[in-house]
């Protein structure tokens, strides 16, 4: 039988399907095209920046960082270039431990450099350049070129290191640099000034590096860079050149600093010299000091350790947060504050018989007979105790701490570093705050203001605020902000702008009282009697000073000091406070020498000698430098060192006594 098909059925179907087929392939066209056009034009621009951010990478430029000069244009702080190992772990094919074997057999390694490496790690990301070796020498750099194939992921990177070419000396005011940790990189980031820091490794850790570090680190510059796809650059597009941050000026006088540091030997302290009639810091010293290049690549783990544990507490900047009893310091400014009170006249005196009676307890003077007659000029020359008991009780608390409060006592002199400390100014509302879980001790006891009229008791102050007081008084009740930086300059204008262009303050002073005080401080260096006599009676100029010795611990009644039956650190601290000329002052200090003893024997001559460098121009024989007088370990505790140094010093029944 015959199959007849239908024809006209089959094209149709077949039509039907060509049109399905043709629409199909229509709508993939179409499709293909609507996706051309989204990828072409609608994100062109998106694809073109990728492109072009995997063509042309942005290279920083670290920007040079400033330089630190004193006053006389002397370099304390520069840069240099040098060459450094660098490894990225991110990048690396082979073990770590493997890669810096191999690398050591190239080029030297130590120890040191493979610990600090190890440390760096801990605080870094993997994808961040670690510095494994600083400083290679033309042929180290040399033998790793030749050999770089077998180090993917190790770089030798062109870097810029700071140096402090004078190593310890003004340590404390300089500081140092050192690598950015992840703190430093997270508050970078809070304050939106991570881009500025993009290639920098480094940043101010302590000192003016850190307090001005805005100001020299500058503002990093970017170079555009045309790369292949593997990564090598072929050409540089496009550059913005870094700016070079500030150059600071200094107020110091490097060549009066080497002097005073000089003259303190191996005796521990703090030195402060100020120009009272513009607040320069001329001298400031923290003895001893450190060497901050140890810092600038990491300081390794036993250098640390040396310093961190060291008895001396190198460490800790003693101006400005070291506290101390000011001792007999203290007498010219009850004096004063007696003139100006009303409370005494410069002609009052009393009969003392070398000891005060209060409430049945007896406050001894030094001299144990007595110094006879004391009106207000012996008072300050003699630096007779038994006086100013009496005035301090007359005067009462509250009326000292008011009347020294805006000699900056017990407050923030708001120099230009970081952490300083206020000292304790004592009043009644203070110890009832210091005391305000232990009631019984909130009471303001008589014993109390007779300690604090001496300089002793509740007082403490850094060497810092004793200068400044003695600076604000030589002054005459001007104040002038104490500072470190005198100028910041522009290193591409050269414009150079002051840092404390005015004063910030008057103390209203009768001026025949400034002078009275005056007269008689300069009587304590004039008069045979005087106790700064000894230091500087051939003194070819006039100055005036206040000589001091405070006391670490206190006394019982009845019980005599003895130097040699106390351990060292327990030994009273020598003070001495100065300015000069006398009759148009261009220099005021402060300084204290720690558990030494007398201040008219161990800190008036250190005064000297920076006066007669100062003012003269003289330079002391190095062969002079006193040496710091040692003891049984024991009896220096561990403890002790990782304290801070001597805060207070409580009294209350207990008898000071004054040894100048």
């Amino acid at each position: 039988m015959t199959e007849f098909k239908n024809t006209e059925q089959e094209l149709h179907q077949f039509r039907v399907r060509l049109t399905v087929l043709g629409g199909f392939v229509m709508l993939c066209f179409l499709a293909l095209i609507g996706r051309f056009f989204y990828l072409q034009v609608y994100k062109h621009n998106d694809f073109l920046a990728d492109a072009e951010g995997n063509r042309i990478a942005p290279v920083p430029i670290v920007p040079n960082r400033g330089l630190i000069l004193d006053r006389n244009g002397v370099v304390l702080a520069r840069n240099y270039s040098a060459y450094t190992l660098e490894i990225t772990p991110s990048k690396l094919r082979a073990p770590l431990d493997q890669v810096i074997d191999e690398l050591a057999a190239l080029v030297a390694v130590e120890a040191k450099d493979r610990k600090r490496f190890k440390r760096l790690l801990e605080e870094s990301k993997s994808f961040e350049s670690i510095p494994l070796r600083n400083r290679l020498s033309d042929e180290e750099v040399a033998r790793f070129a030749a050999n770089r194939y077998r180090f993917p992921g190790v770089e030798v990177q062109a870097r810029l290191f700071r140096q402090y070419p004078l190593g310890e000396i003004a340590s404390h005011v300089i500081g140092y640099i050192g690598r950015i940790n992840a703190a430093e990189k997270d508050a970078l980031e809070e304050s939106d000034d991570d881009n500025n820091y993009r290639g920098t490794d480094y940043i101010g850790k302590e000192g003016l590096e850190k307090s001005y570090e805005k100001y020299l680190h500058g503002i990093t510059g970017y170079e555009s860079v045309e790369k292949t796809a593997r990564g090598r650059a072929l050409r540089t597009l496009s550059r913005k050149d870094a700016v070079p941050g500030n150059n600071l000026i200094l107020s110091i006088d490097i060549e009066l600093q080497k002097v005073v540091e000089e003259a303190f030997g191996e005796f521990r302290g703090a030195f402060v010299a100020i120009e009272p009639e513009t607040g320069d810091i001329l001298a400031y010293v923290s003895k001893p000091g450190y060497d901050p290049n140890l810092f600038v690549d990491g300081i390794d783990s036993q250098s640390w350790n040396e310093l961190n544990t060291s008895l001396d507490r190198p460490m800790v900047n003693r101006p400005l947060s070291g506290t101390y009893p000011p001792g007999s310091t203290f007498k010219p400014f009850m004096a004063l504050a007696a003139l100006e009170l009303g409370k005494r006249t410069p002609t009052q005196g009393i009969a003392d018989p070398g000891f005060f009676v209060l409430g049945g307890h007896r406050f001894r003077d030094d001299k144990p007979e007595g110094h006879g007659f004391v009106d207000m000029y012996r008072s300050i020359v003699a630096s007779c105790d038994t006086y100013y008991y009496q005035l301090g009780v007359d005067l009462g608390i509250d009326a000292i701490a008011n009347f020294m409060r805006p000699f900056g006592f017990g407050s923030l002199t708001g120099i230009d570093l970081e952490h300083e400390k206020a000292g304790v100014l004592p009043s009644q509302e203070w110890k009832r705050e210091r005391f305000k879980k232990n009631k019984a001790a909130q009471k303001w006891q008589g014993g109390d203001t007779v300690s604090v009229s001496i300089g002793q008791g509740y007082n403490n102050y850094t060497p810092l605020q004793l200068a400044n007081a003695m600076a604000i008084l030589a002054n005459n009740g001007v104040i002038m902000k104490p500072h470190l930086v005198k100028i910041i300059e522009d290193p591409l204008s050269k414009k150079r702008s002051l840092t404390v262009p005015k004063e910030s303050g008057r103390i209203p002073l009768k001026q025949e009282n400034i002078d009275f005080v005056k007269r008689a401080m300069v009587g304590v260096m004039t008069e045979t009697f005087g106790t700064g006599y000894a230091a500087f009676h051939t003194a070819p100029y006039l100055a005036g000073g206040k000589t001091g010795t405070a006391q670490v611990v206190g006394i019982k009644q009845n019980e005599k000091y003895n130097a040699n039956t106390i351990a060292a650190h327990l030994r009273d601290n020598a003070l001495f406070i100065a300015f000069a000329p006398a009759d148009k002052p261009k220099i005021a200090l402060a300084l204290v020498v720690e558990n030494v003893g007398f201040g008219g024997t161990y800190a008036a001559p250190i005064a000297r000698k920076a006066l007669d460098y100062y003012l003269l121009g003289i330079r002391p024989d190095k062969k002079d430098a006193p040496k710091m007088p040692r003891e049984d370990a024991v009896l220096r505790s561990v403890d002790e060192a990782k304290g801070d140094v001597p805060t207070e010093h409580k009294s209350g029944g207990e008898t000071p006594g004054n040894k100048e």
